[in-house]
């Protein structure tokens, strides 16, 4: 009964920024359940390198470039996908940029554009993208990468994020209105909420000082590991998770509980 709930044998996911960090380890759990994968990230190199990684597991894992701001390169990751797998069953938006920003009175516009459009709207195109095609199947499950920031303001001393945690706001909101207007298709959206991790858009920009003061903010006292978010990511897409949509699931070790 386990293996029926959490297996994703013959089904075909797509992986966004699945070349390191959360991404990887999202791909990792789910070729270890079986699902044929498209990794897609904006460097080619690391997207290709994941997939020879993977398939040495058994399945089928291509990487492929995709910049998701870019609603061209997301119709031809889409167009890939199918062309290799001939569907689509899962979604995982996890792509995003972010990077150490300035206080709002001195956020340049360009840099906000960037932002949103990476870790917003780029989410929205490529679930428009795979959604019309979950509609055609009547069936799917997308997984939106949100955040804590999008939640609770960062209270790093010093530190601000205000266009990523917009975006990361939005990004949940975003997972509200699909699940809304998709369900009757039988399509499942929903979010994962990360405190800090250790990968190189997490914890890696971030000094000692600023690492201990993250570790005051958590109650379970450590920083995430990939791993930790694995579990969740397959939850989400497997069928054990059926009845489950529009929901934001927090892997944060108790940050937002203050």
């Amino acid at each position: 009964m386990i293996d029926d709930m959490f297996n994703l044998r013959d089904r075909t996911a797509i992986i966004t920024g699945a070349g390191r960090g959360l991404g990887k380890a999202i791909a990792e759990a789910f070729a270890s359940a079986g699902a044929n994968l498209l990794l897609a990230d904006l460097d080619e190199e690391a997207a290709i390198r994941a997939g020879h990684e993977l398939s040495a597991k058994g399945i089928e894992a291509k990487g492929i470039p995709v910049d998701i701001a870019s609603e061209e390169s997301v119709n031809k990751m889409v167009d890939a996908a199918l062309q290799r797998f001939g569907k689509i069953d899962i979604l995982v938006n996890n792509a995003a940029i972010a990077g150490g920003e300035p206080s709002p009175e001195e956020l340049e516009k360009e840099y906000w554009d960037r932002i949103i459009a990476v870790d917003l709207t780029g989410t929205f195109l490529c679930s428009k993208a795979v959604g019309v095609h979950m509609i055609d199947q009547k069936y799917g499950k997308i997984v939106n990468m949100a955040s804590v920031s999008g939640i609770a303001v960062q209270r790093l001393t010093g530190k601000h994020n205000p266009a990523y945690s917009v975006a990361k706001a939005g990004v949940i909101m975003l997972t509200k209105v699909l699940a809304g207007e998709w369900a009757k298709y039988h399509i499942n959206v929903n979010a994962i909420a990360p405190t800090w991790f250790r990968t190189e858009m997490g914890v890696a920009q971030k000094s000692q000082e600023q690492q201990a003061e993250m570790l005051r903010d958590i109650p379970l006292g450590r920083i995430g590991e990939p791993k930790d978010l694995a579990g969740a990511a397959l939850y989400l897409a497997s069928n054990a998770s059926n009845l489950v949509t529009g929901h934001t699931l927090l892997i944060d070790g108790g940050y937002t509980v203050w």
